[in-house]
């Protein structure tokens, strides 16, 4: 009986295999096999195409140049469509590449209350180092010689060497604000500009290092579902050594078109099962982004966006050979970029996605975020709103934040801070407010500029934030 069971059970299954193929034409295991492959292609790719995003944003929308800076003149507003950035600081970034020699990068020492947050990357968006106040020089300045794959060339005296295994990279470099006047929003620029990129060969008498103003370009690296998505996703294997915890994707990257030395240029029927693939992608990470993070305090909307192994991975240079959480970074860089050496020490960050009932944010409603007095901050906090399709900042709006900096804030007898967002300003709180648009959703992050103890002791504790009727 039992030889007859599982003969029966056999039979079951081979017909069902049977019937199964029968439904598929010649083509359809080709293209499926794209298709799932363009998933995981994604998925691990997703870090480095957002970086290569932002550099052809640069390359084709400005005169800037790789080994120069670009930087923003002014706060952030939504012509910069980068992931999840920061209104609340003068932006500066530096894309360096070592393949004509090792780059050096000098961030200046911390005057008075002039000082920036930097953060160095390769192109795999892992963190190389930290510098700045809270950074490995701890605001003495520092001179950075950033060294090719592989080099075994001796570190002059006075630099720190950062040996990154790409010979892309880049730097951000936030150049804190007092205030959002015209006078120190002049005074953040000019400091960040005494950040110096020049090639080692030419320390002995460094040229001056080129900036280039981007705040009026629509500079939007936002990730793009679809087969440009693997157009970038070449640029990279094209142009970087292949990482030892990555060959196993050379195969199913050829298999999609994409191999070191040749071109990619796929057919109609491949570019749509590309095309295919990185929409399926884009739901499934979104569903996982949907599903939330850790809570940052019990029972709270408050989550923290940093997954704890992507961080350990981070930390370790994802040279931990048992461990590679490619869907923990696939994550994490869909919906923000740069990667930190010492979260916690200069920013932290918080994201809320719902409301205190557990609903999504809508653009049409009006909310509310109590912001408790003595926030444990030795720099700022902001609370800044993104369009959750993108999370990018939301198109055509005025501003997209209210910190502490702002010095028209209105504050409650108790010394709490009440922030609103919404489509119009409640009566009398338009210096509170941060608009909104309906007819969409949105997400709010909350930044922490050098949380102190009690911020991590959680003694103080961020409100959620609720929905309000509208007056």
């Amino acid at each position: 009986m039992k030889m007859l069971l599982i003969s029966a059970v056999a039979l079951v299954a081979a017909n069902s295999q049977v019937s199964f193929a029968q439904t598929l034409t010649p083509d359809q295991p080709a293209q499926r096999s794209i298709e799932r492959r363009a998933v995981e292609a994604v998925n691990w790719g997703m870090s480095a195409v957002n970086y290569d995003l932002m550099l052809q944003e640069m390359l084709t929308k400005t005169s800037g140049r790789v080994n120069q800076i670009i930087y923003w003149s002014r706060p952030l507003d939504w012509h910069n469509q980068t992931l999840t950035p920061n209104p609340d600081a003068i932006y500066f970034m530096a894309f360096f590449n070592t393949k004509i020699g090792p780059i050096v990068v000098e961030v200046p020492p911390a005057d008075g209350d002039s000082s920036l947050n930097a953060n160095f990357v390769d192109v795999w968006q892992i963190p190389l180092e930290d510098a700045g106040r809270y950074g490995v020089d701890k605001g003495a300045g520092v001179k950075f010689l950033i060294l090719p794959p592989g080099s075994g060339d001796a570190v002059p005296t006075g630099y720190t060497p950062l040996r990154p295994a790409t010979f892309g990279g880049y730097v951000l470099l936030r150049s804190n604000l007092a205030s959002h006047g015209t006078a120190d929003v002049a005074k953040s620029v000019a400091y960040g500009k005494q950040t110096k990129v020049y090639p080692l060969a030419q320390a002995g008498n460094p040229p001056p290092t080129i900036f280039t103003d981007a705040a009026d370009v629509v500079f939007d690296s936002t990730i793009r579902y679809d087969a440009s998505f693997f157009t970038s996703l070449d640029r990279i294997v094209q142009s970087e050594p292949w990482m030892p915890r990555d060959r196993a994707m050379i195969d199913p990257l050829r298999s999609i078109g994409i191999e070191k030395g040749k071109p990619f240029n796929p057919d109609a029927r491949i570019r749509a099962a590309l095309d295919a693939g990185a929409r399926e992608a884009n739901a499934w990470l979104d569903s996982k982004y949907d599903a939330g993070f850790t809570p940052f305090y019990p029972g709270s909307r408050w989550t923290v966006p940093a997954l704890p192994e992507l961080v350990a991975a981070g930390q370790a240079d994802f040279n931990d050979p048992n461990k590679y959480p490619v869907d923990a970074r696939g994550l994490t860089y869909s919906f923000a970029y740069i990667g930190i050496k010492r979260l916690g020490a200069g920013q932290f960050y918080l994201i809320s996605i719902k409301d205190q009932d557990g609903s999504a944010f809508d653009g049409g409603n009006t909310y509310r975020l109590t912001v408790p007095p003595n926030p444990p901050v030795e720099q700022y906090w902001s609370a800044t709103v993104y369009d959750r399709a993108t999370h990018a900042l939301i198109r055509d709006l005025p501003r997209a934040s209210r910190s502490s900096q702002i010095r028209e804030m209105q504050k409650n007898a108790d010394g709490s801070v009440d922030v609103y967002f919404g489509p119009q300003a409640p009566a009398g709180k338009e210096s509170n407010w941060v608009p909104t648009k309906p007819g969409g959703q949105f997400e709010v992050m909350f930044r922490a500029y050098a949380p102190t103890k009690v911020f991590f002791d959680k003694t103080w504790r961020l409100s959620d934030i609720e929905k309000v009727a509208a007056q």
